[in-house]
């Protein structure tokens, strides 16, 4: 294990933004910001139920999961063609660049889409021209999650995997997403195990509101290799065990949590509480044009409310590699840069 040194406490937030990371939960449809929805509601003749961005930006007061779904869907409803997946997803690349997020593995919801009349090809190839770019233009490399709609019916999913075939190359996974209470992981038993036997990585949300009995399930019925949320696992000690001694990443969103009012506060988060139990805890962004940060202000406002340390701030970057489904080359090259970071940092505290 790398043992960081003492940091100074008012550089930890530089350190935080300048150590390099990775990004695994993060809903392209979630980082359209409110300029952007306009811009390209003017672009495509989309009348909006909102007079102006500031109108719309005020409306992002959210109770739980379900009120800010109904304004996401309504944002979503701007997209029409490749250009404009492309648009979005380059607007969140170079947010993420910025971030120094080196990689990232972004989550998208055709059915979204698909149910107003927008081909499938057009959602994949637009998401997909931005994440080439990013590698060429920006050095970030970027991935594509399909996610299914949970709130819709596994026939609709098994539909939306067959829609997707011809693009297989395009994305690496599947993961399930949208309103979790009421739609256990079981349900979409039958599409997971298709996507697993062509090969696909499978991760679901679950135990963001739902039980940890949906954690169980998504990795017994399921199979996914990656837990979305699952801050709910706290609940359930043999839960805690198993995600410890499997090293089963949970993808946690700060920001999001508290905004949804999965915590009140942030400062009641139980991140910190995960990470002393061993588990592969990540830091990620959510929705982030509608919680209120990208990956750097979930880092320093977490810390800022929790009192997580440098060590810790190591050990989340690092478990964002270990987590990621990239190359061994890949991940070695990045653990070696977070250590170089974290040298540097200490060099300058001496």
């Amino acid at each position: 294990m790398f043992k960081v040194h003492a940091v100074a406490a008012h550089r930890l937030p530089q350190l935080l933004r300048a150590m390099p990371k990775a990004e695994l939960h993060m809903h392209i449809e979630g980082s359209l910001e409110p300029e952007l929805i306009f811009a390209l509601a003017a672009r495509n003749g989309v009348k909006l139920p909102y007079a102006s961005v500031e109108a719309l930006r005020s409306a992002y007061a959210f109770t739980n999961l379900q009120s800010f779904l109904d304004i996401y869907y309504a944002g979503a409803s701007v997209l029409l063609h490749a250009q404009d997946f492309y648009d979005m997803a380059w607007a969140y690349l170079e947010r993420a660049a910025a971030d120094h997020v080196v990689h990232t593995e972004m989550f998208f919801d055709p059915q979204t889409h698909t149910e107003r009349g927008v081909p499938m090809q057009a959602v994949i190839e637009g998401l997909h021209r931005a994440c080439v770019d990013a590698q060429a233009k920006l050095g970030v490399s970027a991935q594509l999650i399909l996610c299914f709609l949970r709130h819709l019916s596994e026939e609709a999913a098994l539909e939306t995997l067959e829609q997707a075939l011809p693009f297989r190359d395009k994305f690496i996974g599947v993961g399930l997403d949208s309103s979790e209470v009421g739609h256990p992981p079981e349900k979409f038993k039958n599409v997971f195990a298709k996507a697993g036997a062509l090969g696909l990585h499978r991760v679901a949300h679950a135990g963001e509101e739902g039980p940890p009995a949906y954690i169980w399930s998504a990795l017994d019925v399921l199979g996914v290799e990656r837990i979305d949320h699952g801050v709910q696992s706290i609940h359930d000690a043999a839960l805690m065990k198993r995600l410890a001694a499997a090293r089963v990443p949970l993808t946690v969103c700060p920001l999001s949590n508290q905004k949804l009012c999965v915590f009140p506060d942030l400062a009641q988060h139980n991140i910190g509480a995960l990470l002393d139990a061993g588990l592969c805890v990540t830091i990620n962004s959510d929705d982030p044009a509608y919680f209120g940060g990208y990956m750097n202000e979930n880092f320093v406002q977490t810390f800022a409310a929790t009192g997580l340390t440098a060590q810790q701030a190591y050990q989340l970057a690092a478990n964002s590699f270990e987590a990621s489904f990239i190359s061994e080359a890949q991940r070695h090259h990045w653990m070696h840069e977070l250590k170089v970071c974290f040298e540097r940092f200490v060099e300058h505290d001496d």
